[in-house]
């Protein structure tokens, strides 16, 4: 007997949509519409850019760290734009270097608003799922995950919003579409709380410092709107924060160091340049303070925490307070700088870059256009790169022992912001027809290897022959903050320690004329214009002092002509049509000329080659072969050929790879002969004048008819 069985089905369709005007385009929120088992769910509409946002936490603290575990994903799904991902799997693979880098831009501004001593995993997942040309999903994204975790359960200090800025002629323009974000002289992100800004990242062509500043504060601007419509969701949607474990040390603790330790000790330990002997004093500090708490389980769990946080207390005392820095230095003075060209030998352009105990060397490498590299990723717009620059960070630079796993995000993102930074001074692919990659290696890290590495790469670059249009410099300064807005300190040039126990990392990059590069993180809750406008200008004054007293004095121009090591590229233009003839059936013809010259050639569409060799003659040779090749063979031309073909009516010379003509043996000799062999050989060369086609089709030449003066 069959079981009754009712089935029932409900529709549920109880969710809100809430949205706004966003630089001329429709912004919509729904919320509860879908991911509601996160514990907070944005699903984002941008025009038809859609991006789905969820923030999820863990239940409990994560145990045996002493740092908030946040992770936040970019993930681009290929049929947003209606392709199919490529490889054997046909499916999305590893993040892209742009989705890791995309991921860093949404971490560096909400990271400081979850409390620091929240030990929960969090994970913020931006999934794309919709790319509309006009409307950016990176923006979307970002958004996306501030509303998710504002309006979660998981306590985080927000909202936050952020905007994009692009500028075309001199106008700035607000979340500018993927078209003008390809010629746009200013790609700028700043992120933005309720009344500071929080993060800044730039790419530019030199635009000045004051125009840079008119853009942060224009988009701040708009953050400003962003967050008051943010606000209007979270008063609806926004649920009651959870509370948490909290992993803050016993001020107990703090008292009982403080007397075995007093702070006038503490500051002995941490004053000094030399990072080893400053890690030799904390460890002495370490072993006095195990032994005097030995009893103590609890206090002996968290104690490396709590020596952390009394040097960055001490530190940070010093710098505000007594203006003294840790090596010494005063507030605005750079650390000792030196650099030099060509350390290494046979590379196409090698430079070292040293400043204090952070130093930098950038190999510099060339190769035809055919070895750029090919991006697949949702912007239609950046198919390659013809430029990479690629920043690598081994453990030993810092006097750690630790395997290589290949580039981490942090490796990855100091490698783009060097390639921002130099991107503007480039020549183009017409002006120098090269491939170029740059690799800087860390050999010592102390602070700022980012901006050490632009530096080193821009004087590489000029070692390598590249003519770029300026020399670039980049500089990193710090801050310290007090209990007011007011009570603050700008340091030029910090070091990892002041890097490590401030409040800001301002890097700027640029030349003499303005800014090509920004990224600024920072792990209090905003910044004042008055200390961004400050950090502007500091960085450049240090930019100038950097470019002319020291790169500009190692290498002042760059080299005429490309290193001896690198490959020589000769550009000429074919008629368009003459390309199958260049290429020949299956490739036949242009294989030839590679075979016997060596060289390797590129063709595109519209007629331009590229011959790439180290050998001159070769070069040369293969020219004159794709020259004669796309010649017209009108008579009268003279060119010279090798007997390849023996007949009873004539000779078959080959006077080009692949290309062949017939001398007939009335045309070999001024007297009649019986025999081709009596007169030719196979092999032999010669030199022949064009006598037009023949009934067949083919190239008819003549030896007798050459005149004398080309004999």
């Amino acid at each position: 007997m069959e079981d009754n069985k009712t089935f029932s089905t409900e529709l549920v369709n109880n969710y809100k949509t809430y949205s706004m005007d966003l630089a001329g385009r429709k912004l919509s929120v729904d919320i509860g519409r879908v991911g509601k088992q996160a514990n907070g769910c944005a699903f984002m509409h941008y025009g038809d850019t859609t991006v789905l946002c969820t923030a999820t936490a863990s239940d409990k603290p994560r145990d045996g760290i002493d740092f908030f575990p946040l992770s936040v994903e970019y993930e681009e799904k290929m049929y947003a734009v209606g392709k199919i991902p490529g490889g054997f799997n046909k499916r999305e693979g590893k993040a892209s270097e742009h989705a890791i880098l995309t991921s860093r831009v949404i971490d560096r501004p909400m990271r400081p608003l979850f409390p620091k001593d929240y030990r929960n995993d969090v994970t913020l997942n931006n999934l794309v799922m919709s790319v509309d040309p006009e409307c950016n999903p990176e923006v979307v994204a970002m958004l996306g995950s501030s509303i998710a975790t504002t309006i979660s359960d998981i306590p985080f200090d927000g909202p936050c919003a952020a905007t994009l800025i692009g500028m075309i002629d001199g106008e700035l323009i607000v979340n500018p579409t993927l078209d003008q974000n390809a010629v746009s002289d200013l790609k700028l992100t700043v992120a933005s709380t309720r009344d500071k800004v929080i993060m800044i990242e730039a790419g530019a062509n030199e635009v000045s410092e004051d125009k840079m500043i008119e853009a942060i504060y224009m988009a701040h601007e708009v953050n400003k709107e962003i967050i008051a419509f943010i606000d209007t969701i979270v008063a609806e949607c926004g649920r009651e924060k959870h509370s948490y474990e909290s992993c803050a040390i016993p001020e107990e603790l703090f008292a009982a160091i403080k007397e075995i330790v007093p702070p006038a000790e503490m500051e002995e330990a941490v004053f000094t340049d030399e990072k080893q002997v400053r890690e030799e004093n904390i460890r002495q500090i370490t072993a006095k303070l195990e032994e005097a708490f030995a009893e103590n389980e609890e206090w002996l769990a968290v104690l490396g925490e709590a020596i952390y946080q009394y040097q960055k207390k001490t530190v940070r005392k010093m710098i505000l307070k007594d203006h003294k820095r840790p090596d010494g230095r005063s507030i605005r003075q750079i650390r000792p700088l030196a650099a030099e060209v060509d350390i290494i030998p046979r590379v196409h352009g090698s430079a070292m870059f040293t400043r204090g105990q952070t130093q930098i060397c950038t190999v510099t490498t060339l190769a035809p256009l055919s070895e750029a590299q090919r991006l697949d990723g949702l912007d239609g717009n950046e198919t390659g790169k013809r430029y990479m620059h690629q920043y690598n960070f081994p453990s030993y630079s810092v006097g750690e022992t630790k395997p290589s796993r290949g580039p981490g995000r942090r490796e990855i993102g100091h490698g783009a912001l060097a390639e921002r930074a130099l991107l503007p001074v480039l020549p183009s692919e017409a002006e120098f027809p090269y491939a170029i990659r740059t690799v800087s290696e860390t050999f010592e890290s102390n602070g700022s290897t980012s901006q050490a590495s632009v530096c080193a790469s821009s004087m590489s670059l000029m070692a390598a022959g590249v003519p770029v249009k300026k020399a670039v410099a980049g500089i990193s300064c710090g801050l310290v903050t007090g209990d007011s807005d007011d009570d603050y300190l700008v340091l030029t040039d910090i070091q990892g320690l002041e890097d490590f126990f401030g409040d800001m990392d301002f890097k700027v990059a640029g030349t003499h004329e303005g800014i090509t590069a920004i990224q600024m993180d920072i792990k209090i809750h905003g910044l004042t214009r008055a200390i961004v406008e400050e950090a502007i200008a500091k960085c450049k004054e240090a930019r100038e002092y950097i470019l002319t007293e020291v790169l500009e004095k190692t290498i002042p121009a760059p080299r005429p002509a490309v290193n001896e090591y690198a490959p020589k590229i000769i550009q000429i233009k074919i008629d368009p049509e003459k390309i199958g003839d260049v290429v020949g059936q299956r490739g036949k013809t242009i294989n030839a000329i590679i075979d016997q010259t060596g060289v390797k050639i590129d063709i595109d569409d519209t007629g331009a080659v590229s011959i790439c060799g180290t050998d001159q003659a070769m070069m040369d040779q293969a020219v004159e072969d794709i020259r004669i090749i796309t010649t017209d063979f009108e008579a009268g031309q003279i060119f010279v050929g090798k007997v390849v073909s023996i007949k009873e009516f004539g000779a078959f010379l080959e006077f080009a790879p692949g290309k062949e003509g017939m001398v007939h043996i009335s045309k070999i000799a001024k007297e009649r002969i019986n025999r081709v062999e009596d007169v030719l050989t196979l092999g032999d060369i010669v030199k022949v004048v064009c006598l037009g086609k023949d009934k067949m089709g083919r190239i008819s030449f003549s030896i007798k008819d050459v005149p004398k003066e080309e004999k």
